[in-house]
């Protein structure tokens, strides 16, 4: 006899709660480690793209080359492949390939290359009449970075981690599949192959309720910080 839709989904009885709580709470050290990494590595890949690209020597646009190459490889992955194929990698740095801190590196090497792309663009973005009226002024190089720059590209930069952010999230859902625990691994695991929907149906719930707070807090920090 086929189960109705409350007893597919809303059968609640067979959630346990110590479970999806440490499923949580994996969740959102995934997230929130490998986003510190991301967002240092972004910013400074992205600085230097940004830098590399304004020059117009020769050797300049060989070195934007090749970071650029490096970045869409990385950046073009496929998220499982590439947690895959830098397992012996992963299993170097932090000893196994199983649980929550194995998928970090994956995590980083994906979302790094694109988050550093939307910096370049933030930077981009920025009129080139105030870097011109620092450098004018005599600001030096590090001056225009950190007081000019960087604040004038803040909503951009924003916008940028807030997209990624929510891209992360769903790469700790794909990582779940293959050992890293998580929602993601809860609802595959304890949900799908064991026929218990109710399981998947809540983790993804509460992954989407994880995203909604998250793209709400971007979008509020944005909001305030432009000051156009």
């Amino acid at each position: 006899m086929d189960k109705s839709f409350s007893e597919t989904y809303l059968d609640f009885s067979q959630i346990n709660a110590d479970t999806m709580k440490q499923a949580i709470v994996d969740t959102l050290y995934m997230t929130l480690i490998s986003m510190v990494l991301v967002t240092v590595i972004g910013l400074v890949l992205g600085l230097v793209l940004y830098s590399i690209g304004r020059k117009k020597k020769p050797y300049a646009r060989i070195v934007y080359g090749i970071v650029s190459i490096i970045s869409n490889i990385f950046r073009s992955t496929p998220f499982m492949i590439l947690m895959v194929l830098i397992i012996p990698f992963t299993k170097a740095i932090v000893g196994t390939m199983l649980g929550a801190q194995a998928a970090i590196p994956a995590l980083v090497l994906s979302a790094a290359p694109f988050y550093a792309r939307l910096v370049e663009i933030a930077f981009r973005e920025v009129s080139p009449g105030v870097l011109e009226a620092a450098d004018a002024m005599g600001a030096s190089y590090w001056e225009v970075i950190w007081k000019v720059l960087i604040p004038e590209s803040v909503p951009a930069l924003i916008s940028g981690l807030t997209v990624t952010t929510i891209s992360m999230i769903g790469f700790t859902a794909m990582a779940g599949a293959i050992g890293a625990g998580g929602l993601g691994g809860l609802a595959w695991q304890e949900g799908y192959q064991r026929g218990n929907l109710t399981v998947t149906f809540v983790a993804t719930l509460i992954i989407l309720a994880i995203v909604f707070v998250v793209q709400g807090i971007g979008d509020f920090l944005t909001k305030k910080t432009d000051r156009r």
